[in-house]
Formats: structure tokens, C-alpha cells, sequence
């Protein structure tokens, strides 16, 4: 892998696209590499270019989004000296551009609503479709308020999936970078407090030891690659996978999950549990897509 891929964030000017370029600052100091801030902008006619450019023209960088790109890079270049920053301006949705530019990306940061959200929807569209979409992994930056907790633990799901092992590897790693715990999660789900037949006592007490053992086996694989790194291991009961991931998410500095669970369909490039958590969870949520 290139050492120079940079740390991508887009940046429309919005209070929540600041908060973003602030974490991916950040981000791009503890890994040592550069910075790059993207802004993705469509022509008046259309998405992006337009259907017949010879009479159109391509669209036009603007003056003000540029003007504003510069100054978000030097004041992060002010706040993190050091800090290699680039600012960059491209035809095209602005979700279209952040997936492109992750295929030589290390890390690419959104932020949970861009300009024109509504307030009911907590993670805007281009968010969605970079953390469903992207090449690497993805940092959605929520809540939008500030300040949001850096020093708390990394909090990875676990379920034994394919997804969930990426997750676990790529958490171990940020937390290591960040040199604070790992906290590794499966939720066993309850039966709400009512009184249960005598079988669905055996069977949750089936999937309580199957989450010691899931929580156990995730926890030997990161020892053995970072031996220095302390790892707690928290089985959680909650009415679902989502919801226990995140009530823990309180506690947290970032919540680490996987693209797909257990019951994925190719299609559908994040699941449900993934989806929930960057909507609702209480601190940034970190989507972990291989490295393509």
C-alpha cells in the first residue's frame, strides 16, 4: 500500500463538514500522513458535468467555495502545524467524488449532515452513500455538537462474521494508534424482563456462552498483534444488536463496525445494524471497508 494515501474529508462549509475536517486532521497527524480536503461541486444544469459540455460548458469551480476551502486548510494548517494540507475542488456530486477519491485514500471523513440536511435526517445523503460505497474505510463524525470525546475507548461489535473480524482488525488498530483501550461488544438479545418457557432459558443461555466464546476468541487474535494493547471484552444485553451497540456507544470515543453482519445480502453494501448505529450512535461511528 502507497504510504502517501491522504486522509480525505469533504467539505461543504457546514457546521457539521467543519467538525469532520477537524477530525480528519487529526486522523492524518496520528497516521503522519497528508491532508486532503475535497469539495464536490455540480453544475446549475445537472449532476455533475452536463449532458453536452460543448454547449454548456464544464462547470466552473466557485470563487466563494474555493475561498472557503482555503481558509478551512489554513486554519487546520494552523491548529495542526506539521500537517501537509491540500484543498481541492471537483466536477461532481459531492458523494461521487468522495467514493472516487477513496480508492487511493487511507481514510475518507463525512460529516453526519452537509448543507441543505433537515434535521430529521441525521445522516445526510452523501454520508450514507460514502459509508456504504467507499473503497476504504470511513469516519462518519457525529454527533454534530462539539466537543466530541477523542479519549474515551474504541468500542467494536462483534457477531463472528467475516465484516465483524475486519472490524475487530481495524479497531485494534485505531485504538492502538490512539493508545487507548479496545472494548470488544456482542449483544445477547433479552427477552424484554417477561418470564420465559424453560427452552428459551436454555437458549439464551446457549447464546450468552456463544458470546463469551465470540468475545474470547476476537480478543486472542488482537493480543497476539498488539500485545501492549489493553482489551476488555463486554457481552451486552439488549432488545438487538443495534440497539446494545448503541447504548454503549455513550462511553465511547469511536464505535467500529462492519459493512455487513450475519445476515448480509451482497446488495446491500451496509447492514442494518451498521446503518442504525451511524444514524443514532453517540459518538463517530468508523465503517470498516477493506482497502481496495
Amino acid at each position: 500500500m502507497p504510504m502517501n494515501r491522504p486522509v480525505v474529508v469533504g467539505v461543504d462549509g457546514s457546521p457539521s463538514s467543519l467538525a469532520a475536517a477537524e477530525h480528519a486532521a487529526r486522523a492524518a497527524q496520528l497516521r503522519s500522513r497528508p491532508l486532503l480536503l475535497v469539495h464536490g461541486y455540480l453544475h446549475p444544469f445537472g449532476y455533475g458535468v452536463p449532458l453536452n459540455p460543448y454547449e454548456i460548458g464544464v462547470p466552473a469551480p466557485s470563487e466563494e467555495a474555493q475561498k472557503m476551502m482555503e481558509r478551512t486548510a489554513a486554519e487546520l494548517g494552523e491548529r495542526w502545524p506539521g500537517l501537509a494540507v491540500e484543498a481541492r475542488q471537483v466536477a461532481g456530486g459531492p458523494g461521487a467524488t468522495l467514493i472516487e477519491e477513496s480508492r487511493r485514500a487511507e481514510l475518507v471523513v463525512v460529516g453526519s449532515r452537509g448543507r441543505g440536511g433537515f434535521a430529521g435526517l441525521l445522516l445526510g445523503s452523501v454520508g450514507a452513500q460514502v459509508a456504504a460505497h467507499a473503497h476504504c474505510p470511513v469516519l462518519v463524525v457525529r454527533p454534530d455538537e462539539q466537543p466530541i470525546p477523542v479519549d474515551g475507548p474504541v468500542l467494536v461489535g462483534v457477531d463472528g462474521s467475516e465484516s465483524s473480524d475486519l472490524a475487530v482488525s481495524v479497531g485494534a488498530d485505531e485504538a492502538a494508534l490512539r493508545d487507548v483501550p479496545l472494548v470488544l461488544v456482542h449483544v445477547v438479545a433479552t427477552d424484554g424482563g417477561r418470564t420465559v418457557p424453560e427452552e428459551i432459558e436454555e437458549s439464551q443461555a446457549a447464546h450468552q456462552a456463544e458470546a463469551v466464546w465470540l468475545l474470547a476468541d476476537a480478543s486472542a487474535v488482537v493480543r497476539a498483534r498488539h500485545p501492549d494493547l489493553v482489551v476488555r471484552e463486554h457481552p451486552v444485553r439488549a432488545a438487538g444488536a443495534a440497539q446494545g451497540l448503541i447504548e454503549a456507544s455513550g462511553a465511547a470515543a469511536l464505535l467500529v463496525v462492519g459493512t455487513r453482519g450475519r445476515a448480509g445480502f451482497a446488495g446491500l453494501l451496509l447492514g442494518s445494524v451498521s446503518q442504525a448505529a451511524i444514524q443514532h450512535a453517540h459518538c463517530p461511528v468508523l465503517v470498516a471497508h477493506p482497502v481496495s
